[in-house]
Formats: structure tokens, sequence, C-alpha cells
């Protein structure tokens, strides 16, 4: 009874006008980003965070919400119709969905995603409101030495799950620990790294690392690498998937949601992780495996939701840890310190309408989004002939003017320029941006609870040891350190998040 009277309060707020429109909002931009290739929900999120913060925190919070698992829904559009995935996690969808699209099967293909898609979304956003409340009441005994050690784990499983060099990926979270360190100390107010600049000392300005990071450094490479994109399909006609066709899914997306919310808590690249494995997973037991490149449907209903229960699953440790499971979940914790929200176990009894409007506005956002991407498919093709050299340029404009209006200090524009020079520099390098902005969040969390255990043992350290939870997990962050160097490991790891360039 407890869970339905809180749904019920969910549903009370999510159901408020405003924030059914700024839903509709953050569905529509998230599907828009998700079909234009290079944009992603990282740096849209990320330049669109400062006009959210004169709204409502839960309105603000539902919106960049919309934003990230709708980037979810619009990436397998131009998977499918021009093998182009506007999103990493559809990569996979390509392969048997741009197929069927050529052989005349679009409609299908495009209806399977979002049926898919919608189930997984539905089913997963039901685990998490299951799920969030009794963890969130275990996290309530955690101390300073668990906080400290599942920091670490969080950090070093993000490197296991990483894109490319396990190496690079610990060498861009420590210097991200290392950028939020920068300011005053939390316990002395000693200046650290400021080089008499005051304007940091407050810190560096968590939203001119995002829009740098992940906003002007990726217009910059995607500038650069601006690819053609051609429709093979001018029509979708037929779209509602045979009677063979919905035999044939059902499995898929059943199989593909469970693995996508278990998969999607994850750090590092959990939902891409997820659609990957999926279409392993039905590669391997199909009775069809021929088919499996040709235009398989369950290579479609598979990924599609497993990516999408992934994109759910992952606010778990967000809203109930207050740990980022990826980089725009770290955007989430940033918006929730903005608006005077500190995330983790208490936001579910301090802030209840706020906690579960979050959760009833993504099953009204994953109708929305049903809505928006099967009726509206050819307005989505269309908008891929906005060509890049106009469509950035606005971009970065507005990122610039919302991310002045903060604080009217233009020191924080300047900050936009040399993150997003830095991100390039480190993208060129083959260093991804990703765990940088996951050491930047979590780096003042780790100092925090280090020392604050450490000063209530007076200086013990043995306490991270003794204690039963923080021993267990320094036991597994060491596991996974060890796990992400082996070279088998290693190797499989590089192959799964290989970007279809």
């Amino acid at each position: 009874m407890e869970l339905l009277d809180n749904l019920a309060l969910g549903f009370s707020t999510a159901l408020l006008i405003q924030n059914v429109l700024y839903c509709f909002v953050g569905v529509l931009l998230g599907t828009a980003v998700g079909v234009l290739p290079g944009i992603g929900p990282t740096a849209t999120v990320a330049m669109l965070l400062p006009i959210t913060f004169n709204f409502e925190p839960v309105t603000a919070l539902i919106m960049l919400a919309g934003i990230y698992y709708g980037a979810q829904y619009g990436g397998s559009t131009t998977a499918i119709l021009i093998n182009l995935p506007g999103e990493s996690s559809a990569a996979v969808t390509a392969l048997d969905g741009h197929e069927m699209a050529r052989q005349g099967r679009a409609g299908p293909a495009l209806a399977t995603a979002a049926i898919g898609s919608f189930i997984a979304g539905t089913i997963a956003t039901v685990a998490l409101a299951i799920a969030a409340p009794p963890l969130a009441r275990v996290a309530l005994q955690f101390g300073p030495p668990e906080y400290f050690s599942l920091v670490l784990l969080g950090l070093i499983v993000s490197i296991a799950l990483a894109r490319g060099s396990a190496i690079k990926a610990l060498a861009m979270i420590f210097l991200g620990v290392l950028l939020g360190t920068v300011g005053q100390d939390i316990y002395t107010g000693t200046p650290r790294f400021v080089f008499g600049q005051r304007e940091l000392y407050g810190g560096i300005d968590f939203v001119s690392v995002a829009v740098g990071m992940f906003g002007v450094a990726e217009i910059l490479r995607n500038l650069e690498n601006e690819q053609t994109r051609t429709a093979v399909v001018s029509k979708v006609k037929n779209l509602w998937p045979t009677r063979e066709d919905r035999r044939r899914i059902v499995g898929p997306i059943l199989r593909g949601t469970g693995l996508g919310a278990a998969l999607g808590v994850l750090p590092g690249g959990g939902h891409v992780l997820a659609s990957f494995t999926s279409y392993a997973v039905e590669k391997r037991i199909s009775k069809r495996q021929q088919e499996f490149g040709r235009g398989a449907i369950e290579g479609v209903a598979g990924p599609e939701s497993a990516n999408n229960a992934a994109a759910q699953t992952s606010f778990i440790p967000l809203l109930t840890l207050g740990l980022p499971a990826h980089p725009v979940m770290a955007l989430m914790v940033g918006a929730f310190i903005v608006h005077g929200i500190t995330p983790g176990p208490n936001v579910i009894t301090d802030e209840p309408e706020l906690f579960w409007g979050l959760i009833a506005s993504m099953w009204i956002g994953n109708v929305l989004l049903v809505l928006l991407n099967l009726p509206l498919i050819g307005m989505w093709v269309r908008m891929l002939r906005i060509p890049y050299q106009v469509l950035f340029p606005m971009i970065i404009l507005f990122a610039s003017i919302g991310t002045y209006s903060l604080g009217f200090n233009a020191f924080d524009v300047y900050a936009i320029v040399l993150f997003g020079l830095l991100g390039y520099i480190l993208i060129k390098c083959g260093c991804e941006p990703a765990p940088l902005l996951l050491g930047f969040v979590l780096g003042p969390l780790l100092e925090e609870n280090l020392r604050r255990a450490m000063i209530i043992q007076r200086g013990d350290a043995s306490v991270f040891l003794t204690r039963p939870i923080s021993a267990v997990l320094l036991a597994l962050a060491l596991a996974a350190l060890v796990v992400a160097v082996l070279p088998a490991i290693r190797k499989r790891r590089e192959m799964v998040f290989t970007e279809d360039e």
C-alpha cells in the first residue's frame, strides 16, 4: 500500500501542467538529439543545464531526464533509416535495422524499436520504483568509510567499462579528481590550485566543465568528421509488424529488458553494454542465426529494449546513493546540487514529491515518446538536412548565454572555451572525457568522506578494512581494477564499445 500511496503522490506531481509540458519538451529534445548524429544527450543536457536553474527542482529534473531517455528512442531512427546511429547505444540496432529498411521493411523495424523501448521503459520504471526505497534505507546505514569505498568502487568500475585504454581512463579519472580539488579546502578554507584567481576560490564551475568537455569538444570533433547522410527510404509504409514479427519479438523484448535493467546500474556505459550484450545473447540462442546482420527483427527488438531499460535503471544509484552511473547522471547530480538538494538516500524522505514525481514522469515520458516517434518519422528524417555549420554555432551561442547568466561572470565563458579545447585535445589523443567528468563530480565526495573517516578515527586508516561493508566494497574495487587490465577482458571491452564511425 505504501508503494501505491507514493506512486499516487508521484503522479499528482508529474501530472501538473508545467511538469507535463517540460516532460514533453525534454523527450522532444531528446528524440531530436538522438536523431542527429554527433550531438548526443550528454552534450545537450550539459548545454541546457543553465536554462533549468530558474525552474522548480522537480520540473528541471523531469525535463533533463526526458532528454536522456528520449535520446535512446531517437538514436534508433537514424540507425535504421540511414545506418548512422545518433546514439552509441543504437550502433548495434543499425546492423539489422538498416538491412530491414533496405528490404522495404523500415516500418516494422521502427515500430519494433518503439514498442520494445516502451515496454522496456515501463517495466524498468516499475523496477526503479520497487528497488529504490529499500536500497535507500540500506544506504542510510552507511558511514564515511562505506561511502569512500563505494565511490572508489564506482570510479574503478567505470574504468573497467570505459571505451579504449584502461590506463587512459584511469588518467582521466585522476585528472577529474584533481580538477575537483581546485578551490578552498573543505575543512580549513585554505585556497588550493587557484593561482591567484579569485574566481577559482569557489572551485571550477561544473557547468563550464560539462559544456566545454561535452558540448564544444564534441562539436569540434563532429565538424572535423561530418558525414554524408542519405535516407534509404523517403516514405515509411506498413508500420505495424506482422503476426509473425510480433511472435518473434516477444522473447527478445523481455530478455533485453531484463539484461538492460540489470546492467543499467553499472558505472560507465551500462546502456551501451546492455544493447551489445542483448544482441550477442539473441544471436547465440536464435534458431535463425544466419539472418543476423541481414535483417533479423530480433536484432532490433532485443538491443532497443535493453538500452531503454538501462536508461531507466541508471537512475537507481543516483537517487538512492547519490552516485552517477555515467556522464548524464553526473550532470543530473550537478542539477540536484545547483537546486540546493543533496542527491542520496535522504532525497526519498526529504523530497518525496521530487523523488516520486521524477519516477512517475518516466511513465508519462514513455507514452509521449511512442506518440512522438512513430507518427513524426518524416519530420525526424528531414531534420537530418540541417547543415552542421548552421546548427552548431546556434548551440554554442545559447550555451554560452546560459552559462554567463548563472553568475554574470565572463570567467565562466572563458572556462567553456578552455575546457572545450582541452576536451578536443584529449579526444584526439584517444582519451574519453566521460571518466574525467565522473572524477570531477565524485572527487570532492571521495575526499570529504576519506578525511571525515580519518578525523573520526584519529588517523587510523584500518577502519576501511575493519568495517565489513567497506572491506567488501574495497575488495570489489580491487577485483574490478585487476579485471580492467587483464588482456582478454581489455580486448573484449574494446570490441563492445567500438562505435560505428
